[in-house]
């Protein structure tokens, strides 16, 4: 932009500024290269005696792609002001804004400017319109348009299919998905995230297994932060570091997003010096603050809390400013490493630094003050906030009650807890808890009866385990798998070793586990 500066100085010095092709070149390169200023283009059109149609074309796609996409609708409004009609490369590039900002109701005004200009069949146009239409979780919208096109083309199905994805529907996805003559990767992105989002993540690796053996379609980023995903979620670190040789082997861009997910995964995972190997990896100056926050948030999760308090100290030294999800990190790590004044530092921190705490940090201050046995502190500190205390709020301190035994208050927070979510069988059952600890038994009992009176059911917990690149679920006293006879003898074997062991029978022991 400086050289562009300097050149447009000598342009308006020869008097040749609004000359062609001199004015389209600056809106050109001012307005959609990736060096460019599109404030600086807006502010050169604006000035331009007779502005040329593909001018406001130009601008309009530049802020559309910018970090201020709501630019995009003045630039528009100023435009049919100053008697310029949209063609059909404007539409494309406004729907695209209106999709990013999330505004139905200017949506809906759009999509009437394209059906009074006649342009309502224009593929382009109506690809856009469904983009944006499921942008808004409008599914209905979305359908009726693509099934009303007299024309579709492979971007009209990705568009009906991402639609879909995002409104968490992913039966009405898969329908689409398989009914597609042709797919991409763009096809095959939308499918994987949309099972992520919608939490099924086996279901997730499976459409990424199908690609990879049909290999029609190379994954990209896209796909590969998706397929991380679903891997930190499953917590299948085998398949993480498949996915993660994949990337280098394909040579894929390591971008920052890219590498945040491989720092993520690894975390989740239980691998954290894979992560650390992944963030020292990467060059500072190309980092960001969402990869300084996965490997503060992992480092915390791992128990290595005073290294990721360093690290957030070593983050500022590099200059990147901390946010709100940064804060967040650090306070949960106070709250599991018994921090408490340094949770204090922390929290004047956040507020100092101009950002308002969300309900998350106050609920983060709650579980400190409660797991360090400051549930009085706790109880009191939550009428001073500005909002109304959550259910994990005080699903945070009635824990922090019951394991120091605070009992009293661990009774009056469990009722609250139950008038706030009378639905939730958590907490009913850790209010039967508190009777049972204090020997109300008959209290412990009626709570559960409560809970029958209501409806509400106790959902069983369940544990996921990865063993050769395969899930496992199990729930209490499960026999539905296939090899739960040898599991049982296991457990049985072990118990009867651990036994052994309490009455210092260690060699019985050796011999048991060796027969």
């Amino acid at each position: 932009m400086s050289e562009l500066n300097k050149t447009h100085a000598l342009l308006i010095t020869l008097g040749l500024s609004e000359e062609e092709p001199f004015a389209s070149r600056t809106l050109s390169f001012s307005a959609l290269s990736s060096s460019g200023d599109v404030d600086y283009a807006y502010r050169f059109l604006s000035k331009l005696t007779n502005p040329p149609n593909f001018g406001w074309n130009y601008v309009i796609r530049g802020f559309s792609n910018s970090k201020k996409p709501e630019k995009t609708i003045r630039v528009y409004i100023q435009m049919l002001r100053n008697g310029f009609s949209p063609d059909h490369m404007t539409y494309p590039f406004v729907l695209k804004s209106i999709s990013r900002i999330l505004n139905r109701r200017i949506g809906g005004c759009l999509h009437s400017g394209v059906l009074k200009t006649g342009f309502e069949w224009d593929l382009f146009i109506c690809n856009s319109l469904i983009h944006m239409y499921g942008s808004f979780r409008d599914r209905v919208s979305a359908r009726k348009l693509f099934d009303e096109m007299p024309v579709k083309n492979l971007v009209t199905w990705n568009s009906v299919l991402d639609g879909y994805a995002k409104c968490g529907d992913v039966f009405s996805a898969r329908q689409v998905f398989d009914g597609m003559a042709e797919r991409d990767v763009v096809s095959w992105s939308s499918m994987v995230d949309g099972y992520v989002k919608s939490g099924e993540y086996e279901e997730a690796l499976e459409i990424f297994d199908q690609m990879m053996r049909i290999g029609s379609s190379k994954a990209n980023e896209v796909t590969m932060v998706s397929v991380l995903c679903a891997c930190a979620h499953l917590g299948a670190l085998d398949r993480g570091k498949v996915v993660h040789r994949y990337i280098l082997d394909e040579c894929l861009p390591l971008t920052v997003i890219l590498q945040t997910s491989l720092i993520d995964m690894y975390a989740k995972c239980g691998s954290i010096g894979d992560a650390w190997g992944v963030f020292c990896g990467a060059f500072v100056e190309e980092t960001d603050v969402l990869m300084w926050n996965a490997m503060i948030g992992g480092l915390a999760s791992h128990g290595f809390i005073r290294e990721s308090l360093q690290l957030y100290h070593k983050m500022q030294e590099s200059e990147f400013e901390p946010d709100e999800i940064t804060f967040l990190c650090l306070l949960a790590a106070c709250s599991h490493g018994g921090l408490v004044k340094e949770a204090w530092y922390l929290f004047a921190c956040l507020k100092e630094s101009g950002v308002e705490p969300k309900s998350e940090h106050y609920a983060c201050m709650v579980d400190v003050l409660s797991r360090a046995g400051l549930v009085k502190d706790a109880y009191d500190f939550m009428p001073e906030m500005p909002i109304k205390p959550t259910g994990s709020m005080l699903g945070a301190l009635l824990n922090g009650c019951i394991n120091h035994r605070n009992l009293e208050l661990a009774e009056t927070v469990g009722k609250k807890l139950i008038e706030l979510q009378p639905h939730n069988d958590g907490r009913y059952v850790g209010l039967a808890n508190v009777y049972a600890i204090n020997r109300r038994f008959g209290a412990a009992r009626s709570m559960r009866e409560a809970m029958e009176k209501k409806g509400v059911k106790k959902v069983a917990g369940h544990s996921i385990i990865d063993l050769n690149g395969k899930s496992h679920r199990f729930i209490a006293h499960d026999k539905t798998h296939v090899d739960s006879e040898h599991i049982y003898g296991v457990i049985h074997l072990l118990g009867t070793c651990m036994d052994l062991i309490v009455h210092n029978d260690a060699n019985e022991a050796y011999h048991c586990v060796c027969s």
